[in-house]
């Protein structure tokens, strides 16, 4: 369609030509603005092109598709000054009878580099003049539109104000990262194959190729996405008129939410994303889940409550057939609607930007003291010490009988047992992360289902039932057996609590269960049906949990490869001004050559003796997520993407800049 596009410029041109000044209103307001008004001779600083699209109003990528105008832009500027061709945000696609186009629907910002000249003295006057033209639609119609934006400038010292450096830094993070590695594309007849570095531990959400190679594809062909290993396999249509063979595919894939990663492919072999390899690797990862599901019923926090349960569910003579499959049903419901629930919030997290796994509320403190409490008052009761309804007499809390019992069973079972990965779990859990969100439902349903297989099989199958001893007097002396597991799991969420918060927290734990402890004692000795140790109960986890971030701040995050302390420009000056040797490098969870050289070079044993030998402080900075204190740092030092490796040597003020693909010889010679 680059000939609509042609004719769409043409007619752009003319209009604007013989426009009146103030011929129209626009409908997509844009500005000039610069992060810094002063700005030092000799540095650069960034310029956005702000536009502001009315609502119901759209503006255009640099490759709008197949119909459409970016913006031509044209500049004036003093002798000297330079900038550079705008970097744009991640578009969103727009199919309007049958053509894709590449838009902004809502306020974007197109961001320059704008380079002052060393020789200029402090307090001399930088005119800046911008002359725009564009096109501006709706889903009906479209109006060229033309703008004259001026901006003054003084040089002087660089100073950036806080509330400048937050604006500018929202917008750098809507810009695509560099994806730094190769990727490659293959064309085939008429389909064109890309295949792009991507770790399949990573999330991408309906990702799609946006070309800025013109006259390779054909941009409202649908996309068919797939995972081959490591590498996001998309397979489009050729350019249906004037199809031009690149020697290189630029472009941008978007992988959801506003992310998305620049990629370069060269010619070279993609190897087809197949369908039945789809439909077997989600057959594998579902199996592994039931079965990882099956095996968590072993575990020491939830093989009491599942043992009791069943006890329960086996008592002769006094349930039937009929009420035997209602409560291995309502079980099962409570386990998997557990393990979607969570699994739910988990895929809701990381498509919002948080890199979280399986278990992901454990990393909430609070979250581990209540678990801590519900154990510490199971444990106890199982003892004998604590006489609470659920658990009294060797009944389990399952001889609430009926099927509400067993719904809330199989949801207190499911919700200690996130805590465990057992065998079979991680590849199964893996597989959901990178899966469609249906697909990835269905696993966490079927660790759930796994989970409450045992149950089901007692509900429905009277010879299992029968094989369970009926339940009598040895019932005490297997439920005091049985507070020897969960007594673990307190003691195994008690050092949890104090990986993540340090002593006090742990001194709140054990506090709060003795706590439970003694109100469940007291209320179970005078009312029978519990009420006041279940109130006492819920008054301490809630107590507890709204004092402890009074209490103490989190204990740092476990630390990188090979011990390296997180990026901030703060902490390098510091030991730079020590004299500190320093080793630098910058990293993202996408990029396949730093991890590489993260598992072949930097996390080796010789390079770590040879860095704590010679005093190196290694920093690392992670990009996985667009920091935008890391992306200044990046491009001050002229690079747009990672990896990036720096060495400071004792007594040196300017870094060496290492290869991008390392060894560890390259490493042990900095300090030899």
């Amino acid at each position: 369609m680059n000939w609509l596009r042609c004719g769409l410029m043409s007619l752009v041109a003319m209009l604007c030509a013989f426009a009146p000044p103030a011929w129209a209103q626009n409908h997509i307001r844009a500005s000039l603005v610069a992060e810094s008004a002063e700005p030092a001779p000799g540095n650069a600083i960034t310029i956005a092109i702000l536009m502001q699209p009315e609502p119901g109003w759209h503006g255009y990528w640099q490759n709008p598709g197949d119909a459409g105008l970016s913006a031509q832009l044209h500049w004036a500027l003093p002798n000297g000054v330079t900038v550079s061709a705008p970097r744009y945000p991640v578009p969103e696609r727009l199919v309007i009878a049958d053509l894709m186009n590449h838009v902004f629907n809502t306020e974007h910002a197109l961001l320059a580099t704008l380079t002052v000249p060393g020789n200029l003295a402090k307090g001399t006057r930088l005119p800046l003049r911008l002359s725009i033209d564009r096109l501006a639609c709706t889903d009906k119609i479209c109006v060229p539109e033309h703008d004259d934006l001026a901006l003054d400038l003084t040089v002087g010292d660089g100073t950036i104000a806080a509330a400048d450096r937050a604006r500018f830094d929202a917008w750098r993070t809507k810009l695509p990262r560099p994806l730094g590695s190769i990727a490659h594309f293959e064309i085939e007849g008429p389909a064109i194959r890309i295949g792009i570095p991507y770790p399949a531990s990573r999330p991408a959400t309906d990702p799609w190729f946006f070309s800025t190679s013109e006259n390779v594809l054909n941009y409202a062909a649908p996309q068919k996405v797939s995972r081959v290993g490591d590498m996001l396999v998309i397979e489009t249509s050729k350019a249906l008129f004037g199809f031009a063979s690149p020697k290189t595919l630029e472009g941008v894939v978007a992988l959801g939410k506003g992310e998305g990663l620049t990629v370069s492919a060269v010619p070279g072999t993609v190897e087809k994303g197949s369908s039945d390899a789809g439909l077997l690797a989600l057959v594998l990862a579902l199996g592994g889940a039931i079965l990882g599901g099956l095996i968590l019923n072993i575990m020491p926090c939830v093989f009491p409550v599942i043992s009791l349960k069943a006890i329960s569910l086996a008592r002769a003579g006094s349930i039937d057939e009929g009420e035997a499959k209602r409560e291995a049903l309502a079980y099962a419901a409570g386990v998997i609607a557990t393990c979607l629930a969570l699994g739910g919030g988990l895929l809701a997290l990381r498509a919002g930007g948080t890199q979280v796994g399986w278990a992901f509320q454990l990393q909430d403190p609070r979250v581990i003291l209540f678990l801590t409490l519900l154990a510490s008052a199971i444990t106890l009761s199982l003892m004998g010490l604590l006489h609470l309804r659920s658990y009294g007499g060797g009944d389990a809390l399952a001889s609430k009988g009926g099927m509400t019992g067993a719904f809330w069973t199989g949801v207190l079972a499911a919700f200690v047992a996130t805590p465990c990965t057992g065998p079979f779990m991680a590849a199964a859990l893996g597989a959901a992360l990178v899966l469609p969100v249906p697909a990835a439902l269905a696993i966490f349903a079927g660790l759930g289902l796994g989970l409450a297989l045992p149950f089901l099989g007692l509900g429905f199958v009277p010879a299992l039932r029968r094989m369970v001893p009926k339940p009598g007097a040895w019932m005490a002396t297997f439920q005091r057996f049985l507070a020897i597991p969960m007594a673990l799991t307190v003691v195994a969420l008690l050092w949890l609590l104090w990986r993540q918060t340090g002593p006090t927290g742990l001194y709140i734990g054990i506090a709060g269960s003795v706590l439970v402890g003694l109100v469940g004692w007291i209320g179970g000795r005078r009312r029978p049906l519990g009420v006041v140790a279940l109130t006492g109960f819920a008054a301490v986890s809630a107590g507890a949990a709204y004092a402890m971030p009074f209490l103490f701040t989190l204990a740092p995050a476990h630390t990188a490869v090979m011990g390296a302390e997180p990026f901030s420009e703060g902490r390098l000056t510091t030991l730079r001004k020590a004299n500190t040797p320093v080793f630098l490098y910058f990293t993202a969870d996408w990029c396949l050559t730093c991890k590489v050289n993260e598992k072949a070079a930097i996390d080796r044993a010789e390079t770590k003796a040879a860095f704590e030998k010679a005093g190196v402080t290694v920093m690392v900075g992670d990009w996985t997520n667009g920091d935008p204190e890391i992306t200044r740092f990046l491009e001050a030092h002229g690079r747009s993407g990672v990896p990036l490796y720096l060495w400071y040597a004792k007594g040196n003020a300017e870094p060496v800049e290492l290869p991008q693909v390392l060894t560890t010889g390259t490493l042990t010679a900095l300090v030899n």
